[in-house]
């Protein structure tokens, strides 16, 4: 366990994604298997149309960039750097809403199972009160000590 991390904290050192394709901010919390982000779209983002729309598959991009902060946070407090994952598969997913630029977005996100080298991973993205966004991914998980076959 690695002291000095405490929560909230920004994604950055935790998610190997850089800007432009960092859409997840800040960790805001971790417990159990679940853990929920912060995520606000500038105006110039290449997510959003002209109008600061948020395209949809932001909201994959989001559940999976959680995870992915939600891993490097575990991996840092096990005393290692933050690991690797590939996004295989969606599932589920449902979009009742839409996101603009400038929206304060929360990303909850809950380990379904993981199980030799994958995990299954439910998420949802919210607005205030207002679901935009919920479904399930698969994500496989590079295993730092394989020798590549």
């Amino acid at each position: 366990m690695i002291a000095g991390i405490t929560l909230p904290m920004a994604a950055e050192p935790l998610i190997p994604h850089r800007p432009p394709m960092r859409l997840v901010d800040t960790l805001v919390s971790v417990n159990d298997g679940c853990a929920v982000t912060e995520s606000v779209f500038p105006r110039t983002t290449m997510m959003a149309d002209g109008e600061g729309t948020i395209d949809e598959v932001a909201f994959i991009e989001l559940i999976a960039q959680s995870y992915a902060a939600f891993k490097g946070y575990v991996d840092r407090m096990d005393g290692k750097p933050p690991g690797e994952g590939f996004l295989v598969g969606v599932r589920h997913l449902e979009i009742p809403g839409k996101a603009h630029s400038g929206d304060r977005l929360l990303t909850s996100i809950r380990t379904v199972a993981a199980f030799g080298g994958f995990a299954v991973v439910e998420g949802a993205v919210t607005r205030g009160d207002e679901t935009l966004a919920s479904g399930s991914l698969k994500v496989w998980l590079v295993d730092p000590n394989a020798d590549g076959g």
